[in-house]
């Protein structure tokens, strides 16, 4: 952040930006951070880093102590309630943020007119931006989103087959990225945030 002032919003105190692997939920969370001058929490920077120092494994679910988890989202939950001009970047911030006062909550999403999930894109845009195989991006869409969900729905939503953190009812906001590029994607975001131009 520079030394310019943080830029206030009406009645939002932190914004959260979710998607599921590669939707563009990262590419936005920065922008939406440069344009309004606020700090920007990346969950899957920092949960790679604890979990790193902690000795466990970010990929393999499984092995990774319930608590580790239950800690994690409970320190975004405080961290939302407490703090001011935060844009928080995870899968489960805007869950986590439900019925909390002053939290504006953004999906981003990557889907056909249909609403069918484009897949192929997420797993080229993960190839392209880490320099992996494609079976390495693969692996990343879609194993580790399926075991993120069997341990969240068993955490969180007592054991739920039905539910997914990408479920619209959640979010104030939905963003399209197969259908809207980056600057579209932003300027979406900042009008619907009352972004003073």
């Amino acid at each position: 952040m520079d030394k310019h002032s943080s830029i206030d919003l009406d009645s939002i105190r932190n914004i959260t930006v979710s998607g599921r692997i590669a939707s563009g939920a990262t590419t936005l969370a920065q922008k939406l951070a440069e344009k309004l001058n606020w700090k920007m929490l990346d969950g899957g920077a920092l949960f790679r880093k604890i979990a790193s120092e902690a000795g466990h494994s970010i990929v393999d679910t499984k092995k990774r102590p319930d608590h580790f988890d239950l800690e994690y989202e409970n320190r975004i939950k405080e961290m939302l309630k407490s703090e001011s001009h935060q844009i928080v970047q995870s899968h489960l911030a805007g869950f986590d943020a439900e019925r909390i006062d002053g939290v504006f909550k953004i999906l981003v999403i990557c889907e056909d007119e249909t609403g069918e999930d484009k897949t192929d894109i997420r797993i080229d845009r993960i190839v392209n931006r880490d320099k992996v195989s494609v079976e390495e991006a693969k692996f990343e869409v879609k194993e580790r989103e399926r075991q993120h969900l069997e341990k969240f729905r068993r955490l969180y939503v007592q054991n739920d087959q039905e539910w997914v953190y990408w479920d619209k009812k959640y979010y104030d906001l939905v963003i399209n990225t197969y259908s809207h590029n980056q600057e579209e994607t932003l300027r979406i975001a900042l009008e619907s945030i009352r972004y003073p131009q």
